[in-house]
């Protein structure tokens, strides 16, 4: 196994945020990631749990390939707990798997809404920062920017077919499974404290933010000022694209309803000519 993974050791120049890999994948991916999402739109409740079934194993076999990959040629046959998949954009691999077996339309509703406001939305910020997702191996930056892509993917295709984004409350149910993700991450940074690097969510009391801006606030105030600070942007960017897709949805929707209300009163006035 270990050869296999050396094998495909493939290595490159990582990208450059805004050279030409990263814009022709954002360019195609993207194309292709709206497309595939509306195409599917019209997906029925089996359908669906095809959809994601599929979504959600794909990422699991890449995460995997990552994982070991790491364990094998990155660090010699010894495993990174920082790469411990569960980041903000780890989560949706859990829950479309987690969704072929929950039947509380509720449950879902708030799962659905999540993964269209927080990851449709961590997705896109990847795409607008990509320093994170180039490597200097092929199958490491493939991963990285085909995982995202899937995630807006999954973002939109939720959207379009109507199983997020519906009103204008479904943002706060997004915003419950987030605080929930987070304490799962505190727990899993506290309990990892001594395994060297692990900031899920970088939100961890033992490990300086890798972002920018939130490094130097960290130093400067503290972590739990920076967590709070942390979460509540990325609450705030999460609800703007939140709202933002919701706004054109109730736009489309009143333009058809004016368009109805037209063809019924010509309707009308047609029928009593005659």
């Amino acid at each position: 196994m270990q050869e296999f993974f050396k094998w495909t050791a493939w290595e490159m120049t990582p990208p450059q945020s805004y050279g030409l890999f990263h814009i022709l994948f954002v360019v195609i991916g993207g194309i292709v990631a709206v497309l595939l999402a509306w195409f599917l739109r019209r997906a029925n409740d089996k359908q669906n749990k095809i959809i994601l079934g599929v979504a959600g194993g794909f990422l699991i076999l890449t995460e995997l390939y990552k994982q070991l990959f790491y364990f094998y040629v990155v660090k010699d046959c010894e495993y990174s707990w920082w790469i411990f998949p569960f980041q903000l954009c780890s989560v949706p691999m859990y829950l479309c798997i987690l969704c072929l077996f929950i039947k509380n339309e509720k449950v879902l509703n708030y799962i659905y809404n999540f993964m269209f406001a927080f990851n449709f939305f961590g997705g896109a910020i990847s795409f607008a920062e990509p320093s994170g997702l180039n490597h200097s191996y092929w199958t490491l930056t493939l991963h990285a920017y085909t995982w995202h892509m899937i995630l807006v993917f999954i973002g939109l295709y939720l959207f379009f077919s109507g199983r997020a984004g519906q009103n204008w409350y479904d943002f706060f149910k997004g915003v419950v499974v987030f605080l929930i993700c987070c304490c799962v991450a505190q727990i899993f940074n506290v309990a990892l404290k001594d395994k060297g690097g692990v900031n899920m969510f970088y939100i961890s009391p033992y490990v300086n933010s890798p972002i920018f801006f939130f490094d130097n606030f960290n130093r400067q105030y503290g972590w739990f000022a920076n967590m709070c600070l942390y979460l509540t942007a990325i609450i705030l960017g999460a609800g703007i694209m939140y709202y933002a897709f919701w706004g054109i949805r109730e736009l489309i929707r009143k333009n058809r309803r004016k368009s109805d209300d037209s063809t019924d009163m010509i309707l009308k006035i047609v029928k009593t000519d005659i």
